[in-house]
C-alpha cells in the first residue's frame, strides 16, 4: 500500500530535524503531563513541526528565514487555525537559548480550554510567536 506523500514528507522531516527540534522533542517527551505531543505531524495540507492532537495545539519552530516570510505564516496559521488547532509559534533561539520559558508557554497553553480563547479572535488559535502577543482587539 503507497504511503500519503505527507506522510512521506513527515517521515523524510524527522529524519532531518534542525538542533532546536531535537532539543524541543526532547524536553516535550518530558514534559510532566497526561498530554501526548507528536513532531512532524500532518494537518491537512502542512506539516506543524510538533501537535498535540488532544488539545488541538499546534507548535512551529521559527528559523531566520520566517522574519522574510511573515505574510506566508499568516495564511498556514489560518488554515490550520481552520482544522480547530490553535499555533504557537518560538523562533529557533529562543528553544535553545530559553527552553524553560518556551515549556511554560506550552504549558499555560495546554491548560487553556476552548472557552479561555478570546471570542473576537479567529477559531483555532491566534499564532502567536514566543514571548506571546496576544493581538486580539480586547
Amino acid at each position: 500500500m503507497a504511503l500519503k506523500k505527507r506522510t512521506q514528507i513527515a517521515r523524510r522531516l524527522r529524519r532531518a530535524a534542525t538542533e532546536a527540534e531535537k532539543e524541543m522533542w526532547l524536553a516535550l517527551r518530558e514534559l510532566p503531563t497526561e498530554h501526548r505531543f507528536r513532531r512532524q505531524h500532518p494537518i491537512g495540507s502542512h506539516v506543524v513541526d510538533f501537535a498535540c492532537p488532544g488539545r488541538k495545539l499546534a507548535i512551529e519552530l521559527d528559523g531566520g528565514q520566517h522574519a522574510q516570510q511573515a505574510e506566508q505564516d499568516a495564511v498556514r496559521t489560518l488554515e490550520i487555525a481552520r482544522r480547530g488547532y490553535r499555533l504557537i509559534r518560538f523562533w529557533n533561539n529562543d528553544v535553545m537559548h530559553n527552553l524553560a520559558g518556551v515549556l511554560e508557554v506550552i504549558r499555560q497553553e495546554l491548560g487553556n480550554s476552548r472557552s479561555e480563547v478570546c471570542p473576537l479572535c479567529p477559531p483555532g488559535g491566534e499564532g502567536v510567536r514566543f514571548p506571546p502577543i496576544h493581538w486580539c482587539p480586547q
